[in-house]
């Protein structure tokens, strides 16, 4: 009822903005713009309640909505942003919603050899501020990494973390749909979370299958048995819309027991300095601070930037830095350490036959009433990946080291890379997928977490870059692609002149065309307490600390193969199950 109450108004306000049911990119970031001021129908809060989860990103709603599940329990969930809309729900404008209030848009601070042909010489952050995080606003891009990522987790002590133990949570995740590859060992078809190929393919997704063929890779479900291999994109759409963590883990359900507060900055989790126990939390809502008890746990839940920035605001962090900033210690932990990202490097083509989007069309708001099977149920233009092992490239049993993903609309392309060339085509972004460099997050004197990335400071990841980008354009150059007249397109290369594809043309372009995936983990690292490292252990308890978890993707050890998301998800389902466990409470789900 309320979702759509939030649609009618969301409609109301585009047909204000325009008589068209065409728009262009800055009509749709205003109209986004114009629902998140709506204010919207908080709860009359409770003094206690048994759970408070900080962040109802991709995590929070799905731990929200389990242990919402026991009627006996009262779940107080905050959220510093606002509802999602219907225009959210576009699978094609996903890059604009980066450039809205939905997105945190934090400082990245960088070295000078890193992005530096962006605007500022800076890689863009983007962590969603917005119910459902930052699956509201991502590429619905859904991967769950090699199977050895999760062996590896387990083999630096963390205790039921492996391939054998996660996988029957990414099955509960999902509600699989796609007929050719339901392999149920593999997959779930049950699960709140609608995963499947989008409604709509260009004919550039069969010249690029063909391409691989040729090469000598085959087709293949990348989050089944073997990785190695090329496929359409599996997405997070459920009827040609996008299927957020909040549109399926909250949306869908209403509970009495849980009540949830948005546009409420949280300020500090309450934590006990003798019994090291945390007991509430302290917010700021529609400009005025107040403080909600807790009687069972605190959950953090507000993402790899924004949970170490809450640890260190209650005392939870690095001995040195607190003192700093006066912050009272309770508990000296690596927090913010141990930061990892994918990066990746965009190579731009031209093409001579129409076979991917046009760079200049215009979002057809009807849409969002009547999906059809167009362009636009593309997930930000995104529509083919691939998976590689630089060491044994022809093996479907390897373990990759690079990542390709194709986009087959330029102005994607251009967005990416803030550039003003024109360009048509398709392009090939190339993710390392297990980098050695780790950065850090640190605290501002304003409170304001300053996100360090530490790109490429590692010589190895400038390497597998380089290889990446290679075999990139080997493939490109394969009969099938040469049929539609693909061909490298040289951009705004600035200190790039050298000859295509020498060692030293290659390594520049990664220097300088580098950008962030915004795949941000490993902050609050998940270990045993003998590891120095670690900020929570097995059980997702924070080290020496009474009654406080931290579930989400800044618990993730090593960051794995693949995009985050729906590793965010396992990550929520299994930390539920934990805090059902631990405080006595089964059901059937």
């Amino acid at each position: 009822m309320f979702y759509d109450l939030i649609a009618m108004k969301a409609d109301e306000m585009l047909l204000d903005l325009t008589q068209e049911t065409l728009i262009n990119d800055d009509q749709f970031i205003a109209a986004i713009e114009e629902q998140l001021k709506i204010a919207p129908e908080n709860p009359q809060l409770l003094p206690k309640y048994d759970f408070i989860i900080i962040g109802a990103g991709t995590s929070g709603c799905v731990v929200a909505n389990r242990l919402s599940e026991n009627p006996n329990w009262s779940i107080l969930l905050i959220e510093a942003g606002n509802d999602e809309n219907p225009l959210f729900d576009i699978p094609f404008p996903a890059n604009l919603l980066q450039y809205t209030s939905a997105n945190w848009n934090y400082r990245n601070l960088l070295n000078e050899n890193r992005c530096s042909n962006s605007d500022g010489r800076e890689c863009q952050t983007i962590s969603g501020k917005v119910m459902g995080g930052s699956s509201t606003i991502n590429y619905m891009i859904y991967t769950r990494g090699n199977h050895k990522d999760y062996d590896r987790w387990e083999d630096c002590g963390n205790v039921g973390w492996s391939y054998e133990h996660v996988l029957p949570y990414f099955k509960k995740i999902e509600n699989f749909t796609i007929n050719t590859l339901k392999e149920s060992k593999y997959h779930g078809f049950n699960g709140f979370m609608h995963v499947g190929y989008p409604d709509f393919a260009t004919k550039f997704v069969n010249v690029t299958i063909k391409a691989y063929k040729e090469f000598g890779l085959n087709y293949v479900d990348y989050n089944g048995k073997y990785q190695i291999g090329i496929s359409r994109i599996q997405s997070n759409l459920k009827n040609g819309f996008r299927h957020s963590s909040n549109t399926a883990y909250i949306n869908s359900f209403r509970r009495s027991n849980l009540h949830i507060i948005k546009l409420s900055i949280v300020k500090r989790i309450l934590i006990n300095p003798k019994t090291k126990r945390a007991y509430g939390v302290e917010f700021v809502s529609k400009g005025k601070s107040r403080s909600v008890l807790a009687e069972k746990e605190v959950i953090l839940s507000a993402g790899a930037i924004r949970s170490p920035q809450m640890l260190m605001l209650s005392g939870i962090g690095p001995k040195k830095q607190l003192k700093n900033l006066k912050i009272p210690l309770i508990k000296n932990l690596p927090v913010g350490e141990n930061l990892m990202d994918h990066i990746g490097i965009n190579l731009l083509y031209t093409i001579e036959k129409p076979y991917t989007i046009p760079s200049n069309l215009k979002i057809d708001l009807t849409y969002t009433k009547q999906p059809e099977k167009n362009f636009q149920s593309i997930p930000g233009g995104v529509e083919l990946i691939s998976f590689h092992d630089l060491k044994d490239p022809f093996n479907p049993r390897g373990i990759p080291d690079v990542e390709l993903l194709y986009f087959t609309n330029s102005a994607m392309s251009k967005s990416l890379l803030n550039i003003t060339n024109d360009i048509y085509g398709f392009s090939i972004l190339v993710l390392l997928l297990s980098p050695k460099s780790r950065g850090v997050i640190k605290l501002a004197s304003n409170d304001e977490p300053l996100v360090y990335p530490n790109y490429l400071s590692d010589p190895e990841d400038v390497n597998i870059l380089k290889e990446g980008v290679k075999l990139a354009y080997d493939i490109s150059q394969q009969k099938a692609f040469k049929a539609i007249g693909a061909k490298l397109h040289d951009v705004s290369l600035g200190k790039c002149h050298f000859d295509i594809m020498s060692d030293a043309y290659v390594e520049c372009i990664v220097r300088s065309l580098s950008i962030s995936i915004n795949h941000f983990c490993g902050t609050c690292k998940m270990g045993p307490i003998d590891d120095e490292s670690s900020v929570v252990d097995d059980r997702l308890m924070v080290h020496g600390v009474n009654n406080l978890r931290v579930i989400d993707a800044s618990i993730i050890p090593e960051i794995i193969k693949g995009h985050p998301h729906s590793v965010a998800l396992m990550i929520g389902e299994k930390g539920s199950d934990m805090i059902k466990q631990d405080w006595n409470y089964t059901n059937s789900n």
